[in-house]
């Protein structure tokens, strides 16, 4: 682990206990500013009892990062001259190519999903603590890493337990994942959340801004906003369910938001360590062809001062490996295997009582899909991811949208997938239910999306609709359309002049629309109510036909209106009496 990722903390009881222990120290300390602008103090920011709902974690809940910002505001401009750095003016330079991903990734949030209010200074908050900026900076001019960065592998000892799911494309290991790239992503999340942002034609979880934008995307699904705290919570809690992880980025977040500059790339300040025998070397990012050999120090570090002893638990310094125990004679060679993970004993998915999946084009659905993890028995299994993929052509999402989402089965087994929002294409939309880590069959789910519609048309004027031989109609017919009591927005409709209420096919005399050509047309088709469900129609003219005529109008769904048009002659006025003859 050490050539990987130096001395990155896992995340266990010390770990624990030093950032319990030096957040707690911090928010004494801080107190007065922590809640700036109104904002909750991280230390106190209590997760909603949904925060962590997801296990599907962009980073596999890898260990990261503790260093804590200082104490003192950043300055807000780059110090001059030689010199030392004054305190808290380094720690808030953020190297130049990463600042702008970072910036880059805010602006194009702001414009496909400006709901999210996602701030810059969070992605600089997650990039700080989960690489220390890509290692301070240490990017090509494309922004990609001079060298991969990667977490330790997810192997179950005393991370994560999680088996290769990109046969090691990703972070070069076929046998279990590592966390990628500046935002640290695990291959199995990077390969639905990833984004080319540079315009390079690829994903790639090694370039800051391909990261930045997908780390932006993460956080803005299932339609959070983040200027709220408790859905800020929610996203910062789905990249790594820590509580102490959360807190760390809360006081970084707030520490950026009073100020940063830029600095060169390559030249930002490098995390140490906050384990319990104190600071250390900073760690190194690695190639995946580099093994990891235990207890090396990372590249340009201090070395260790030898140890004559081993050193106690917790007693800091260099310890010297134990000698491997001698093994009995009549044991067995090989180590007994691991027990099977929650994962490796699902054997099928099955629906949990999913309703029928319907919604108008446009709307969200209001039922959402439910599968349930289950043994061969038919036991259910809890804490297994569930992945839900949008598959075929369609423009229907999940809320915040995206087309996949991953989702732990809760203790009853049951992984409840983010609402559907319909788009505007119409017909059978197919979303595939698999577990993530285990090859077994996918479960699929039909949702349909129906035309617009309109339950109920009313005229939005009542003046008479009236016009004399070859004339044409003063006012013209608008209605709108509403659905459930609701504006029915982009309905299709139909008018047509009729024959009588009896007989609803096209008339072939009296009143008529002109078509481009000026020619006489007695049916429209195409039309859609607008946004606020009103269609205004084409002017009316008549031809020399008097009498009453009708004229109907039909929409998706059902909705009906007739309207009745009057042809008939001006009138006349009668003539002033003459004047008498005189006597």
């Amino acid at each position: 682990m050490a050539a990987q990722f130096g001395r990155r903390l896992r995340k266990g009881a010390a770990t624990t206990a030093v950032a319990a222990v030096a957040v707690a120290a911090l928010s004494a300390s801080q107190a007065p500013g922590v809640n700036d602008h109104g904002r909750q103090a991280a230390a106190d920011a209590t997760p909603s009892p949904d925060a962590s709902a997801s296990d599907g974690s962009a980073t596999g809940n890898s260990p990261y990062y503790t260093d804590l910002p200082p104490l003192n505001s950043p300055s807000p401009s780059p110090s001059t001259g030689p010199g030392p750095t004054p305190s808290g003016t380094a720690e808030a330079g953020i190297p130049a190519t990463v600042l702008d991903a970072y910036k880059k990734a805010e602006a194009a949030l702001r414009d496909s999903k400006p709901g999210c209010n996602l701030p810059w200074q969070l992605l600089a908050a997650i990039g700080r603590v989960e690489s220390g900026q890509a290692r301070g900076g240490r990017v090509n001019a494309d922004g990609t890493t001079i060298k991969p960065i990667l977490g330790p592998q997810l192997d179950g000892n005393g991370f994560a337990l999680i088996k290769d799911t990109d046969k090691g494309a990703y972070d070069g290991n076929s046998t279990y994942d590592q966390a990628v790239g500046p935002m640290q992503f695990i291959p199995s999340t990077w390969a639905w959340a990833g984004r080319d942002a540079n315009g390079d034609g690829k994903k790639d979880p090694n370039n800051i801004y391909d990261a930045a934008l997908a780390a932006g995307h993460y956080l803005c699904r299932n339609n959070w906003d983040l200027s709220d705290q408790n859905d800020l919570d929610r996203a910062i809690l789905s990249y790594n369910n820590s509580r102490e992880y959360l807190n760390l980025v809360m006081r970084w977040l707030e520490y950026y938001r009073k100020g940063t500059h830029e600095v060169p790339d390559g030249t930002g300040t490098l995390p140490g360590n906050r384990s319990d025998d104190g600071a250390g070397t900073s760690p190194s990012p690695s190639t995946p062809s580099t093994p990891s050999t235990p207890g090396a120090p990372a590249a340009g570090g201090p070395k260790p001062k030898p140890s004559p002893r081993p050193e106690k638990p917790g007693g800091g310094g260099t310890t010297t490996p134990p000698k491997p125990p001698t093994t009995p004679p009549g044991s067995p060679s090989a180590p007994p295997s691991a027990p099977p993970t929650p994962t490796d004993t699902v054997h099928h998915l099955e629906d949990a009582g999913t309703a029928k999946l319907t919604a108008m084009a446009g709307d969200a659905f209001t039922k959402r899909i439910s599968t349930r993890a289950e043994t061969k028995a038919g036991k259910a299994v809890a804490k297994v991811r569930v992945r839900f993929t949008i598959v075929g052509e369609t423009d229907t999402t999940f809320a915040g949208g995206e087309s996949v989402a991953t989702v732990a089965t809760n203790s009853s087994g049951v992984a409840v997938a983010p609402a559907l929002q319909a788009g505007e294409k119409t017909g059978d939309v197919t979303v595939r239910a698999t577990v993530v880590g285990r090859t077994i069959a996918g479960l699929d789910y039909t949702a349909t999306v129906t035309e617009r519609a309109a339950d109920a048309l009313v005229r939005t004027g009542d003046a008479a609709l009236t016009c004399t031989p070859g004339g044409e109609f003063a006012n013209q017919v608008e209605v709108k359309a509403t659905y459930k009591g609701a504006v029915a927005d982009g309905v299709a409709a139909t008018a047509t002049l009729i024959r009588s209420a009896d007989d609803p096919t096209a008339n072939d005399k009296g009143p008529y629309f002109k078509d481009a050509d000026g020619k006489a047309v007695r049916t429209l088709t195409g039309l859609k109510t607008d946004a606020k469900g009103l269609l205004k129609l084409p002017k009316l003219y008549a031809d020399d036909t008097t009498g009453t005529f009708l004229l109907r109008v039909n929409t998706e769904g059902g909705a009906t209106l007739t309207v009745e048009l009057t042809v008939a002659a001006a009138e006349t006025s009668s003539p002033s009496p003459s004047a008498s003859p005189s006597a």
